[in-house]
Parts: structure tokens; sequence; C-alpha cells
């Protein structure tokens, strides 16, 4: 991993360090050459049979019987749409482990005709459901979006003619004519000649930024490769199409997104809760199915459907017919929150998912820049000031042109000089007069003006353009050549600005360097140090080339740990090693739709929750495979139809807010769902003992209503205070339900210690439901206990701390206390349940109360305890074992790497200390561990962290 070893690189710390030494030394020297950045481009790989097909005369074009076979063999130049039948769509939600054991209930209830259980069931299976549809209606295909950026009309060479066609006609082989402002409709390879074969002069500059995510403008030449969707900016040429439709670039990201169907992680933890309460309760319910059959075998009590109906209360109690709506209704508000801070959730699931992220990766171009070219800080010489490079570059600018440089030019002289603000005329620059102007030509690579000062009447040139030819105007200048290579080796884009001297127009002198970036957004910094500090990881992933993402990187914070995509598809490592690249570096440069796609593919494979943000097409597939993909402002419709979330206003700071809002959600669905899964085991071991020992339990009626009333109750918890985790959330499954079987056991014991002790000692006996209300008083005793009890521990349930840590909301405790002084009411005045005293019934309540803060220390104390050794140790499956011995090593080698880290830290402060007896301190209260000793002990810990890596 030696590109680990380039986090600090020699660079001026500010430019003017660079200037002559003699500000009056004008072109001296000469022996220096500016340094061409290689630019890095994917190649696109043509098979021989289809390079056979594309050597087309470009005066005459293709037959239309060439035309015919070609669209046989490769089909038209469009994406197919693939669209989900809404009906399809709706039925979706009603799958999953949970729904299917309520639609099971569901349909027993149907069949045994008790009407009033098929009804709550089936309203909660639509409400759940609609909750869902609705809030997800507005997502939009990604295909049908990427379809849109394609151009509509072409100009296309057919039997001799240039004629005018719609793109989908396309075939390989065509020539095309592409000219400024053209959309290229396929990708193809330029000729390097005009419209009618006259030759043509320079190259066409092409903005693909939204395909490769590069910041710059690129230059292409005759034989290079232009991408469909993206737009000429400058030239003209033409073109042989060289793949269509699918195979395009645009295409082969339209494929990803296509086959990425995976099923969401908030579903499968919901899955996976559910297959455990669907085993306890068909294990324990079909236990009792059996026995009362075999018992009542020949009696009347005994048919299979009456003792079915018996069952089917147990079991529509028990399973947690609320928990999917509940889950719901609580993302559902925290969408609505994040709305209100122009945060837009478009996958219902992805609030949760949020929580959950690790790894954050980033599209530079757009979303961590502004994907716009600005003035950064110039090279200046000869006394030259900021304010004269801007004025003069100004004067040699072209008005109106489209180019991004001249633009950049334009608006910051006229944003940052006073003397072009506020002006009648936005082309007159007051006190100059342009009386001629040579607009940029490729073969020359300059700009230039003849310009009068109106006030002294002097004239002088003007000469702005690619800093080579700049240099050379003014004769030569070795310090200016190193100017421009240390910013080409930081990524910026120079270029030169000289003028005539001494009253002459042939003599020039060099003003300076301007340096163009695309630079970070003001936010974004801020951003990420925010991320990080929650515990969030962000990585760079950028088609930019690598120099230029360097530089941004070290602007935003991160370290210069930038890798470039053949590191991605190196076939001389394994998969885990390529992994572990993606873990290590802050980044990747150069890369393709594949290439981010891949990182997000990696990194879920390690079992990471990765999000991802972008702008651009070429972000649309990992967007679409990211566990949550979060488009930014101003995105393009692909990237916005193939995220989940959608951000509406600029920059990335509404990514904290979506942090910390999904967080607490996160907290507040885990809260209730250690309820829920807590009050189903307490509720099937209890009365699974009684039914199997006494024959006994709750009337139909009661059961049902202690379901619906706490279930309707708890849909307050998505308004409860929450308290935010400082770190990712994970669904951590083993540790829940085993939470879960203590807390509903420990609850078990209270409900039996209610049981005999009313029984034993006021005599109220188990009774039949057709016995007397008197003699029946059990029934309401068990009813407001089971009501009551488990409905407290979610008091304690909302924190992995004491309850008193984080008080809830006053809504919330007040709708879940409201909801048992009703069930105390019921049992003391009668009416659906035999009337208890007063006295009882409140000693009741109380001991559910001080009981919950009974179990708070319990759960605590579990808390403590409980690691993922202790789950590996009692349930020895193969996977735990694995990833037992994975965190044993990581934790060996991480020991290993801060040893030698400290050993190094040693070895510095001791030469610190021999440097600091030679050398008194320059500042008082300097300690001798200083930011130059930290920079090198950062270099040294990436080192060692290399050599750890190539070793593994």
């Amino acid at each position: 991993m030696a590109d680990k070893q380039e986090i600090i690189e020699d660079r001026p710390s500010n430019l003017a360090d660079l200037k002559s030494p003699d500000p009056n030394k004008h072109g001296k020297g000469g022996n220096l050459q500016v340094e061409e950045q290689e630019h890095h481009e994917h190649k696109d790989e043509i098979t021989a049979e289809l390079e056979a097909l594309l050597h087309t005369d470009p005066a005459h074009g293709l037959t239309d019987q060439e035309v015919q076979e070609r669209l046989l063999q490769f089909g038209p130049n469009e994406l197919k749409e693939v669209k989900k039948n809404p009906i399809l769509k709706f039925l979706g939600y009603f799958t999953g482990a949970i729904a299917y054991l309520i639609e099971v209930a569901c349909i027993i209830a149907a069949v045994v005709k008790d009407w009033l259980d098929f009804g709550i069931i089936l309203a909660l299976l639509l409400v759940n459901a609609s909750i869902g549809f609705i809030e997800e209606a507005k997502a939009e295909s990604a295909l049908d979006a990427l379809r849109q950026t394609l151009a509509l009309k072409t100009r296309c060479w057919r039997n001799g003619h240039l004629i005018e066609l719609d793109t989908g006609a396309l075939v390989p082989g065509d020539v095309i004519v592409l000219r400024l402002g053209d959309i290229i409709p396929a990708d193809g390879r330029l000729l390097g000649i005009g419209a009618t074969g006259e030759a043509t002069e320079g190259d066409l500059l092409i903005d693909q930024s939204a395909l490769t995510g590069e910041s710059l403008p690129v230059s292409k030449k005759k034989g290079d490769v232009v991408y469909s969707s993206s737009i000429v900016k400058q030239g003209q040429q033409m073109a042989v199409v060289t793949k269509t439709g699918i195979n395009t670039f645009i295409g082969r990201a339209a494929n990803l997104i296509s086959i990425t169907v995976e099923e969401g992680h908030f579903q499968k933890i919901i899955n996976r809760i559910g297959n455990f309460l669907i085993l306890i309760t068909v294990v324990l319910v079909g236990i009792i199915l059996i026995y009362q059959l075999v018992r009542y075998r020949g009696q009347p009590e005994g048919k299979f459907l009456t003792v079915l109906s018996r069952v089917l209360v147990l079991t529509v109690a028990a399973i947690p017919v609320g928990l999917p709506t509940v889950m719901s209704v609580t993302m559902a508000v925290g969408a609505k929150q994040l709305a209100a801070k122009k945060v837009i959730v478009k996958r219902l699931t992805a609030v949760e998912e949020m929580a959950s992220v690790s790894v954050l990766c980033s599209d530079k171009t757009g979303t961590l820049t502004l994907n716009e070219l600005t003035f950064d800080e110039p090279y200046l010489t000869n006394d030259y000031t900021s304010d004269d490079i801007l004025l003069y570059s100004y004067l040699a600018a072209e008005a109106g042109a489209n180019d991004p440089i001249e633009l950049a030019v334009r608006t910051a002289a006229e944003e940052q000089l006073p003397l072009l603000q506020n002006r009648t005329h936005k082309h007159d620059v007051p006190g100059y007069k342009v009386t001629s102007f040579l607009p940029f030509n490729p073969a020359t690579k300059l700009t230039q003006a003849t310009i009068t000062n109106k006030d002294t009447g002097e004239t002088f040139k003007v000469a702005k353009g690619a800093p080579q030819v700049i240099i050379r105007l003014v004769g030569g200048d070795d310090d200016a050549v190193r100017a421009v290579n240390a910013l080409a080796k930081r990524g910026l884009r120079a270029l030169g600005v000289a003028r005539t001297i001494g009253g002459s127009l042939d003599d020039f002198q060099l003003i300076g360097m301007i340096a163009l970036i695309d630079p970070p957004r003001p936010d974004s910094a801020d951003t990420i140090a925010r991320c990080q500090h929650m515990g969030v990881d962000v990585k760079m992933v950028t088609g930019d080339q690598l120099i230029i993402a360097k530089e941004v990187s070290h602007r935003l914070g991160l370290t210069r740990v930038i890798l470039d995509a053949n590191h991605l598809v190196d076939s001389d490592k394994s998969e885990d090693e390529v992994t572990e690249h993606c873990l290590r570096a802050d980044g990747f440069a150069q890369v393709i739709p594949e290439h981010k796609y891949r990182v997000v593919e990696l990194l879920q494979k390690r079992g990471i929750i990765v999000g991802m943000t972008g702008d651009g097409v070429n972000d649309a597939p990992a967007l679409k495979k990211a566990n949550v993909g979060i488009a930014v402002h101003g995105c393009t419709d692909a990237a916005r139809s193939a995220a989940d979330i959608v951000l509406l206003a600029p920059g990335l700071s509404t990514i904290v807010d979506g942090l910390m809002t999904s967080r607490a959600i996160f907290q507040r669905m885990r809260s209730y769902a250690l309820y829920r899964i807590t009050s189903t085991v307490h509720f099937l071991i209890f009365f699974f003992i009684v039914v199997m020992t006494y024959d006994w339990s709750l009337p139909a009626h009661l059961l049902i209503l202690i379901c619906i009333l706490n279930d309707l109750a708890t849909l307050v918890i998505a308004v409860d205070n929450a308290q935010l985790s400082p770190h990712p959330d994970k669904w951590r499954i083993g540790q829940l339900i085993f939470m879960s079987i203590t807390l509903g056991c420990c609850l078990t014991a209270l409900s039996f210690a209610h049981f005999f002790v009313f029984w034993k000692h006021f005599g109220y006996a188990p009774a039949l439901s057709t016995a007397p209300a008197d003699e029946r008083r059990l029934e309401s005793v068990m009813y407001l206990h089971i009501s009551s009890a488990p409905h407290f521990v979610i008091f304690s349930t909302r924190l992995t701390g004491h309850f008193w840590e984080n008080l809830p909301s006053p809504l919330f405790a007040a709708v879940i206390i409201g909801t048992q002084i009703v069930a105390l009411l019921m049992v003391v005045f009668g009416g659906l349940t035999p009337k208890i005293p007063f006295s009882q019934a409140i000693v009741i309540l109380l001991i559910s109360f001080a009981y919950f803060i009974l179990l708070d220390f319990v759960k605590v104390n579990v808390f403590k305890i409980w690691s993922f050794e202790l789950t590996a140790a009692f349930v020895r499956t193969p996977t735990r074992r694995k990833k037992l011995a994975e965190r044993k090593a990581k934790k060996i080698e991480q020991d290993h790497v801060w040893n030698s880290i400290d050993r190094v830290r040693e070895v510095v402060l001791k030469l610190k200390a021999l440097e600091a007896l030679n050398e008194a301190p320059k500042n008082q209260g300097e300690t001798l561990e200083g930011p130059i000793v930290a920079q090198k002990l950062n270099e040294k810990q990436r080192e060692l962290e290399a050599q750890d890596t190539s070793s593994h």
C-alpha cells in the first residue's frame, strides 16, 4: 500500500514564496520547461468485430441496408424502460415474516368467522401498507431519468447526405457531426475533420462532469472517445459512433441500476425479528392446539374450529400486529421532520438505515465542490498585485464566451474589483478602451487585447493563455515555470497573464499566473468534520484526476491518502486485500460508475452500512447500490431518481441534520422493538403455562383489548425524546432477543406472583368464562396486571442506561400512563370485566410501576456484561466463530501498529529534546511535540499501517 506514504507532499505554503528575488528581473531564465500533466481517462475496449464496422466513409455515411443490419445486431440507441406495476408495488408491502404471520392469523379469523379479529387485523395490514406506499409514491424510475438525459436529434451522414434524425436510430459506424452546445447522442470516436470533410483547428472541449465527475472540461483530439450525454463546450468535429444504447458509458450505468434490487437493511432486520417471534409463537401455540385437540377429543369443545378459534385469540394477542405500523408511523414522522429541513425522503426505511451508516462515500464534483472554476491564490511577479492580475486578465477575456475559464476570469474580476462594479454598461471598463481583440486560437493558445488607457493615452497589449505560451512570450522565466509546475502538482489549472511595457507593443512582461480550481463548498469541510465526530468515516470517490482529488481532500481536512481506481481492479490482489484498501483509503480518483459501485459493494460485504452522496449520472449506480443514496442539490434526474434521500438545500450540511434525526428515530424504533418482543415473550410463556396447567385464559375481548390499546398508545413513541448515540447505531439482534427473553422471564415471574397471590390469598380462583362475575375476578386482576406491567417497561427500554438519564416527552408519558388509567377504571367500575376493589387495583398498578424500576437495573447490568464474545460463547455458530477470530486478529494487528507508533513517538521526542538543548524555543511555552513532529508521526503511522497491510 505504497500510496499510503504519499500523505504530505512538498508544497509551497504560499505561492508568493516562489516570486523572483529581484522585482526588476524580466525575461530571465528559460532553461526549465513546464511539466505537462497527463490526463488519465477510462479507455473503452472495442472488439475486433466492432472495429471492423467503424471504418465508414465520412463523406458518404452508412447505407440504409447497413443501418437495418446493424439495428438488428445492436438494437436501437435507447435505454429500455422498466416500470413496476403500482398494484404489484402496493402488494409488496404485504411481504415479510411478520406480515405473513399476521396474514395467516387474518385468514384463520375468517375461517372461524371471528369477524372482529378479522377486521382489526386486516385494518392494521392496510394501514401499514398504505403508509409505506403513500410516502414513497413520488419515487421515479431511475432508468426513465437516464433516458431523458440523452439528446433527441442529431445530424448524421447517411447515403451521401447530411440529414437530421432521431438519436434512437443511430447505429455503430454512423458518422455524426458534433458542434458547440450539442448533447452527444452516443459514444463515438473523433475523426478530426469538420462537417464537410474540411480540416479542423484545435480540439473539442467536452464537459463530461455529470458522467465522469471531472471538474474541468476535457480537451479531445482526433482518435479520442466522446461519451453519450456529455456536452460540447467548444469546437466542431465529426465522429464515428462506436457504441449505442445499453453498451454506452451511460448505458452501463443504467444496467447497474436495473440489476440492483436487493432487500433493504431494515427489511432484513424486521424479518429476523419476525422469524424469532414466529418461531416461539408457532411452537408454543402449536403445542397448545395439539394438547386441547387431544384433551377434548370427542367433546363439543374439542372440535377443530372451536379449538382453533380459542388458539387464534392467543396468537393475535401474542404476535406484534402493530409492530410494522408503529415502525412505519415513526419513520413517517421522522421523514416529515427532515422535510422541514429540506431533506426529502423517497424511501421510508432509509430514515432508519441512515442511523446505521458508518461510511459515507461522496462524489467530489458538484457535491463536495461547487463544480465551477474560481480564482485561487495567484502567482505574482514584478510587484504586481492580485487586483492587477484580475484587471488585466479581464481586459483580455472574451465577453460573452461560454468557455468556463473565460467565465471564471470575468466572474472573479467583477466580484472583487470595485472598478468593475456599478457600471452602466457591463462590457465597458472605466478608464480603459479595448481597441483590438484576438479571441482564443487553438493554434496560439492565447487571447490578446490591445488597450488604451483613457487617462494617460498609453496603448499596451495584454495576453492571456497557456502558461508555457505566455512564458515564451516574455522570454522565459524559470521561477514562473517552477510556480506553474507546483500548481500542476496540486491539481490547479494555471493561466498566464502578461502585458507590454515601456511604450512598446512587442516587449511583454509577465504579470503572473492565475490559479483556477473547483473549490470546496463553504460547508463541506465542517460537514466532514461533524460526520467524523459522529463516527461516520467520509471517503471521497471521484472521477477526477488524482492530483486534483488530493488537493481537494487536503482542503477538506481529509488526509491525502487518495488512491487511483486501478487499486479496485488489480488482478494481483484478492478481494479481501482490495476491500482493505477501501477501508483504509480516504478516497479514490479516476473512477468510473462501475468503480463507485464496486467500492460500495465491497464495503457492504464487510457488513458496513454505506451511505453515498452524488449529483451526476456517474453516481446513479452507486446511489442505487448504497444502503442510503443521497442526491445533493442541483443533481441530475438520474441521480435524484436512484437516490433514497434528496437534499433540496445547497451543500452537505443538511446531511448532519439527517444523521441526527435518523439516530433519534432509530432509538425510538429500537425502544419499541425491545418492548414489543419482551411483551410477546412474557405473554406467550405465561399463557402457555397456565393454559397447559390450569386450562385457563383471559376472555378473547380482553386479550384483543390489551393488544390494540397498548399498541395504539405506543404510536406516540414517534414524538418521544430520544438520546442520540455518538456513534452509528446498529441492530444487535442477539442482544435484543437475549434482553427480551430476560425481561420477559422477569415479567412472567411477576405474573405468576399475581396469579397465585390473588388465587390463594384472596380466593380469586381461575374460573371458566361462563361462571358468574364474582367467580371471575381473577380475569380483572390479570388483565390489569398484563396491561400495565409490560407497558410500563417501555419507560426503561427507551435507553441503554437508566431511565432517568433522559426523561420521556410529556405527551409520551401522558399517553402511556393514560392507557393504564383507562384499564384501572375498567376493572374498578366493571362492564367489560368483573369489578375489583379500588385499593387492589391501585396496588396492582403501583407494583407494575415499581417493578419497571427494578427491571431497569436488570437491563443496565445485562447491557454492561453483554459482548459479542459472550454471544459467540453461548451460541457457537460457524459465522460467529469466524467473526470472533477476525476480531482477535485485527486487535493483535492494531496493538502492533500502536506499539510501533509509541516507539517512533519516543524516538522523535528524544531527538526533539536534544535539538532543544542546542536551540531555545522560539515561543514561550512551546511544547516539544509541535506541529512538525505531529506531522512526521502521522507520516510514520501511515507507513507502519501500510507495511502491516502488505504483510497481512
